[in-house]
C-alpha cells in the first residue's frame, strides 16, 4: 500500500501504509528570538522556520519547502538593504541543508567528539564561527529532503519530471527563492549562494537561472567541497590549480607547512596560494612537454612550501597533484595518518589489504 497525500485548508497530510497520519503545514511560519556568541561578541538574531509552497503556473501549491531563516537583529528594524543573505544548499542531491546549518555556518552547532561521533546525551552549543555576525542566512530543503514534500493534485499523481531532475531542481527552487525574496523584502540585500558537494552544482545552475529567468542578480558564489565537475577534471591545468588553495588551508590547519608558511595568517597564505595557482601553476601545467625541467624545478618547489608535500614527490607526479595524493601524503612522515576527504580536519588511519 502507498502512502496517501490530501492537502485540506492549507495542511498537507500524509498517510502512511499503516494507516498514521502525520499532517504538515503547507504554509506556515514560526518565529522566535535568541543570541550567540561569535568572535567573543554577543550576536542577537531572529530565528523563522516554516514551510513555503512552490506554486504551478496557476497559483496552485504543488510542492512545500521547509526553511529555517536567520536574521541578526539590526537596530533600523526592517533596513535590510546593506545587511547580506546567504542561501544554502546541501549536496546529495537527496540531503537537508542539516550539516550546513548545524555542522557549519549556523548559529549552532551539534555537540559532537573529536572524531565526529554524537555526546551523549545529544545536544547543541554555540558555533563561534558562525557567518551570521555578517550575513543572514536560509537554509532550503529542497523536495523529499527534511520535511518539504510534494503535494499530489486530487487524484492524481505527482509530476516528478517538475521536481526531479538536475534542470528541474533548479527551476522550481528560482521559482521558491523569488517568492522567498518578495515575501522577506530582501531585494536590495547582497545575496549569496553556497552549496555543499552536488549543491555545489545546484547552486552553478541557480546562479544563472536566477539571473536569466528572475532578475535576480547575486552577489557571489560559494562552492563547498564541491563534486561532480568532471569538466574541470578533464583539464588537468584548471584541475589541480583549484585545488591549491585547499591544499594550502588543510596544511596549514595541520601544521605542515613550512616555518615561514606556517607563521603566516590563514588568511594571507590562501591569498599567496591562489595568486600562484592562477599565475603560475596554471600556465606551467598548460605548457605540458615544452615546460623545461627548470621551470618544473621552480615551480615544484613553490608547491611544496604552500602544500607541505616535499619538492621530490610534486616532481613524481608531474605537478598534478591529486587530492587523493595528498590526502595521504600530507602526514606521512609525521604520524602516517591521512587526512579527511570531506572534512581535512580530521585525521584517520589508512586500512591496508
Amino acid at each position: 500500500m502507498k502512502n496517501l497525500f490530501l492537502l485540506t485548508v492549507g495542511v498537507l497530510t500524509i498517510i502512511s501504509a499503516q494507516g498514521q497520519q502525520r499532517k504538515i503545514a503547507a504554509d506556515t511560519m514560526i518565529t522566535s528570538q535568541s543570541e550567540v556568541e561569535i568572535n567573543g561578541k554577543k550576536v542577537a538574531y531572529t530565528a523563522i522556520t516554516g514551510m513555503q509552497p512552490v506554486f504551478d503556473d496557476t497559483g496552485n501549491p504543488v510542492a512545500t519547502l521547509h526553511y529555517t531563516y536567520y536574521r541578526k537583529n539590526e537596530k533600523k528594524k526592517g533596513n535590510y538593504a546593506e545587511r547580506p543573505l546567504m542561501i544554502s544548499f546541501n549536496g546529495g542531491p537527496g540531503s537537508a541543508s542539516a550539516w550546513m546549518h548545524l555542522a557549519y555556518t549556523g548559529p549552532k552547532l551539534l555537540t559532537v567528539d573529536d572524531e565526529g561521533f554524537p555526546v551523549m546525551p545529544y545536544g547543541i552549543k554555540d558555533n563561534p564561527y558562525s557567518v551570521l555576525d555578517e550575513t543572514d542566512i536560509l537554509y532550503v530543503n529542497p523536495v523529499n529532503t527534511g520535511y518539504s514534500r510534494t503535494i499530489p493534485e486530487s487524484g492524481k499523481e505527482v509530476k516528478r519530471d517538475k521536481f526531479f531532475g538536475i534542470n528541474a531542481d533548479i527551476k522550481y527552487l528560482a521559482d521558491w527563492l523569488t517568492t522567498f525574496v518578495n515575501r522577506h523584502n530582501r531585494w536590495l540585500s547582497p545575496k549569496y549562494l553556497i552549496g555543499e558537494s552536488y549543491g555545489g552544482t545546484r547552486v552553478s545552475g541557480l546562479a544563472y537561472e536566477l539571473q536569466a529567468k528572475q532578475w535576480m542578480y547575486l552577489n557571489g558564489v560559494i562552492l563547498v567541497s564541491p563534486a561532480d565537475y568532471n569538466i574541470f577534471q578533464s583539464d588537468p591545468a584548471i584541475s589541480v590549480a583549484m585545488n591549491m588553495p585547499y591544499f594550502t588551508a588543510a596544511a596549514h590547519y595541520h601544521e605542515m607547512l613550512s616555518g615561514e608558511k606556517q607563521a603566516t595568517s590563514l588568511q594571507r597564505v590562501l591569498e599567496e596560494a591562489e595568486a600562484f595557482a592562477l599565475d603560475e601553476l596554471m600556465p606551467a601545467i598548460a605548457k605540458g612537454a615544452s615546460l623545461t625541467d627548470e621551470e618544473k624545478e621552480v615551480v615544484a618547489a613553490k608547491m611544496s612550501t604552500l602544500t607541505g608535500i616535499q619538492k621530490t614527490n610534486i616532481l613524481r607526479q608531474n605537478l598534478q597533484l591529486s587530492p587523493s595524493y595528498f590526502w595521504k601524503e600530507l602526514r606521512r612522515d609525521t604520524d602516517g595518518k591521512t587526512v579527511g576527504r570531506l572534512d581535512s580536519r580530521y585525521t584517520g588511519i589508512e586500512r591496508v589489504e
